[in-house]
C-alpha cells in the first residue's frame, strides 16, 4: 500500500510559524511520525512539500497510481480549483487534514475548496490529524474500498 503525503504552502514553516495555532513540531518531525507509524502499518509513506500551487497538482498527477493520498493544501484549501480538479481527476482516496481548526478561525478559512472531492476532512488535532489519516485510508483500502 502507497501513501502520499502532500503539504502546501508555509508548512516548511511549521514550528516556527504561529505554534500557538500550527503546534510546535516541524514538519521533518511530523513526517518522522508517520513514517514511523506507516512502518508499523507495514505502508509506504512518501511525502512531498511544495510552496507552488503547480507543483502540488504534478505531484497529484504524478502518484495516480498511488492508493491514498492525505493533502494539507494550506491556503490552497481555500482557494485552488486547480488541486481540488487535480484530486478529482486522479480518483484516489484523498483526506484533507488541517493542524489548526479551520472552522474556530477566520471565516475565509471555513470554505474548502477541495474537501468535495476528498473522502474526509480531519482539523484541529494538530500532528495527530496526520496519524488519523492514515489509520483511516489504510482502513478503508483495506477492506477493498478504493472510491
Amino acid at each position: 500500500m502507497r501513501i502520499l503525503v502532500l503539504n502546501g504552502p508555509n508548512l516548511n514553516l511549521l514550528g516556527h510559524r504561529m505554534p500557538a495555532v500550527y503546534g510546535r513540531e516541524t514538519l521533518d518531525e511530523i513526517q518522522l511520525l508517520v513514517r514511523g507509524h506507516a512502518d508499523r502499518l507495514g505502508v509506504e509513506v512518501k511525502f512531498v512539500q511544495s510552496n507552488h500551487e503547480g507543483a502540488l497538482v504534478d505531484a497529484i498527477q504524478q502518484h495516480r497510481d498511488w492508493d491514498g493520498l492525505i493533502i494539507n493544501a494550506a491556503a490552497y484549501t481555500h482557494t485552488s480549483l486547480a488541486i481540488a480538479d487535480a484530486l478529482e481527476a486522479v480518483q484516489v482516496p484523498a483526506v484533507e487534514v488541517h493542524l489548526s481548526n479551520i472552522y474556530a478561525r477566520e471565516r475565509f478559512r471555513h470554505r474548502s475548496t477541495i474537501a468535495r472531492v476528498c473522502w474526509g476532512q480531519i482539523a484541529g488535532f494538530g500532528y495527530r490529524g496526520y496519524i488519523a489519516a492514515l489509520d483511516l485510508l489504510v482502513g478503508r483500502l483495506s477492506e477493498g474500498e478504493t472510491q
